[in-house]
C-alpha cells in the first residue's frame, strides 16, 4: 500500500496520494484530464441519486443536448462568449475535411439549449420550462488538479425559463437552497452564501448566487452556482412567448449547476493523515466487514460474516471483504485509507460471544454489539455521530479561519490563511486592488448580513454597502 504524505508537510502532494492511493482517480493520458475509478464514481453516484432526487421533486425533467456548439451560437451573446472564449477547445475539422464553422467541445450549455428553446416555447402554456442536463464539460485549463480543476468534468446543469422576472429569481434562490442542502447535509461540509460582484458573475448573467466552502488549506472553493440569466439569452436567440394579455414577450431565464469538484472538497475538508473520511451518505461502503481468520473456525466466522451483512443489507450499503491474499491488519489500513465510515470485525472471540466489533473512521471508537437487530441500531448511531462530528470539525474550521477586519494591512496578511470578511464601498478598483496585492479574489456579497451603519471599505476607507468575503481560491 502507498505511504501518504502528512497534510502538514506536503498538502498538495497528499491530496494527490490520497487520490491515488484511493482509487478515486487516476491521470489519464490526455494532459489535464482524469480517469475517474469506479471508487471515485461511486461517490458522484450518490451525489447524483440525491441531487437528481431534489431536482425532480420541485418539477424539472433532464434532457441531453449535444456536446457541439456552433461557433455562431456562442458569439450571438457577446458577454458570454468573452467569458468562455479563452477556455474553449475547437474542433475544426471532421473526418478528411475542414469543417464550414468550428464547433466548440461544451464549456456550458446556455447556447445550445437556448436555440432548441426559441422552437419550443410559443405561449405563456408551454412555461416554465423546467429542463435539467446531467453532462461533461470541457474549459482547457492551465493548471488541473483531479476532481478540483481539470480540463473536462462532469456535472448538472439546469436551465428554466419563466414568464417573469420574480419566477427566476425564486427559481435561482430555491436551486440555491437545494446546493445548500446537499453540500451541508450530505457532505457535511459548511458553506457561506452569497452573490458574486459584477466582476466574479457568470458571463451574461444578471445575477450570479453562490456557495462558498473553505478547504483545509485555507483556500475557497465555488462549491455551487446558480444564475438569474434576466432576458439577454432570450433576446440573443430571440426566444419569445405569447402572454395572457396577448402580448409576445422575451421570458427570464436561469441556470444553475455543480460538479465534480465536490469530491475534491470532501477529500480536502474531512480527510486526515490517514487518508479519506467520507460523510455516510455518499460513501460507496457505508461499512466494510472484515473477518479475522485463524487456523481453525473458519466456517464459523464466513456463516457471521454473511450473517452481518445480511441483517444490515437491506438499509446500509455494505461490503464484505472476504479477500483470502491479504491480511485483517492490511485491510483495517486500506478502508481506513479508503474512507469507510465504520468498518466491522469478526473474528473466533466475537462469534463465540455473540457479537461482532464496530470500529469507526474518525475516532477509532470501537463497539461491541450483539450479531442481530442491535448491529443495525449500532451501526446506524454510529453513522449519525460520525457524521455530526465531521460536519462540527469542519463548522469549527471555517469558524476559526474567518476574520473581520477593516484594516488593509491585516485584510492583507489574513487572506493568506483562510477567509476574511470586510465591509466594501462597491468599487471594482478596490475589488482589483486585493486581486493585484494578494492574489485572492471576491467570493461573494453575504447575503444574509451587513455592514454596520457607520462600517467604512477595509480597502479604500470609504462608505461601505455591503459585507463581503475574500479569499484565494481554486
Amino acid at each position: 500500500m502507498k505511504e501518504i504524505t502528512p497534510r502538514g508537510l506536503d498538502i498538495t502532494r497528499w491530496y494527490t496520494d490520497v487520490v491515488l492511493s484511493a482509487e478515486l482517480a487516476d491521470y489519464a493520458p490526455v494532459k489535464g484530464c482524469m480517469v475517474i475509478r469506479p471508487y471515485g464514481f461511486a461517490i458522484w453516484e450518490n451525489i447524483q441519486r440525491i441531487l437528481d432526487g431534489e431536482i425532480k421533486a420541485l418539477g424539472h425533467q433532464n434532457a441531453y443536448f449535444p456536446l457541439f456548439i456552433p461557433e455562431s451560437f456562442l458569439k450571438k451573446e457577446a458577454e458570454h462568449v468573452k467569458g468562455f472564449a479563452p477556455e474553449c477547445a475547437w474542433v475544426t475539422r471532421g473526418g478528411q475535411e475542414e469543417l464550414e464553422e468550428p464547433l466548440a467541445i461544451r464549456p456550458t450549455s446556455e447556447t445550445i439549449m437556448y436555440a432548441m428553446y426559441a422552437k419550443w416555447i410559443q405561449s405563456y402554456r408551454d412555461l416554465p420550462l423546467l429542463i435539467n442536463q446531467w453532462a461533461n464539460v470541457v474549459r482547457w485549463e492551465k493548471t488541473t488538479r483531479p476532481f478540483l480543476r481539470t480540463t473536462e468534468f462532469l456535472w448538472q446543469e439546469g436551465h428554466t425559463v419563466h414568464t417573469t422576472e420574480e419566477e427566476a429569481e425564486e427559481e435561482a434562490l430555491t436551486i440555491l437552497g437545494i446546493y445548500r442542502k446537499l453540500i451541508e447535509e450530505n457532505l457535511r461540509i459548511p458553506v457561506i452564501v452569497g452573490r458574486k460582484s459584477e466582476a466574479e458573475r457568470f458571463a451574461g448573467a444578471l445575477r450570479t448566487y453562490t456557495l462558498e466552502a473553505i478547504l483545509s488549506d485555507g483556500k475557497a472553493l465555488q462549491a455551487g452556482t446558480s444564475h438569474n440569466l434576466g432576458q439577454g439569452f432570450s433576446r440573443a436567440f430571440n426566444i419569445q412567448f405569447l402572454d395572457k394579455d396577448g402580448m409576445l414577450k422575451h421570458p427570464w431565464q436561469t441556470s444553475w449547476g455543480v460538479s465534480t469538484r465536490l469530491i475534491g472538497a470532501i477529500i480536502m475538508t474531512h480527510g486526515d493523515d490517514s487518508g479519506l473520511i467520507l460523510p455516510p451518505d455518499v460513501s460507496p461502503y457505508q461499512a466494510v466487514i472484515v473477518p479475522i481468520f485463524f487456523d481453525h473456525g473458519k466456517e464459523e466466522i464466513l456463516s457471521a460474516v454473511e450473517k452481518a451483512r445480511s441483517i444490515l443489507s437491506e438499509e446500509f450499503r455494505v461490503h464484505a471483504d472476504l479477500r483470502e491474499q491479504y491480511t485483517p491488519g492490511w485491510k483495517f489500513n486500506e478502508w481506513e485509507m479508503r474512507g469507510v465510515p465504520v468498518r466491522i470485525e469478526i473474528g473466533p472471540k466475537d462469534v463465540k460471544a455473540g457479537k461482532v466489533t464496530l470500529v469507526r473512521r474518525d475516532t477509532g471508537e470501537k463497539f461491541q454489539p450483539s450479531l442481530g437487530d442491535a448491529l443495525k441500531i449500532a451501526l446506524q448511531d454510529s453513522l449519525r455521530a460520525l457524521s455530526d462530528r465531521v460536519y462540527q470539525n469542519a463548522r469549527n474550521f471555517l469558524h476559526s479561519h474567518t476574520v473581520f477586519t477593516e484594516e488593509y494591512s491585516e485584510l492583507q496578511q489574513k487572506v493568506r490563511e483562510g477567509f476574511v470578511k470586510t465591509p466594501w464601498c462597491g468599487q471594482e478598483k478596490c475589488e482589483g486592488k486585493v486581486k493585484t496585492d494578494t492574489g485572492a479574489t471576491l467570493r461573494c456579497i453575504l447575503l444574509d448580513e451587513k455592514p454596520e451603519k457607520r462600517a467604512v471599505c477595509g480597502v479604500c476607507g470609504s462608505s461601505a454597502t455591503s459585507l463581503v468575503v475574500f479569499a484565494r481560491a481554486y
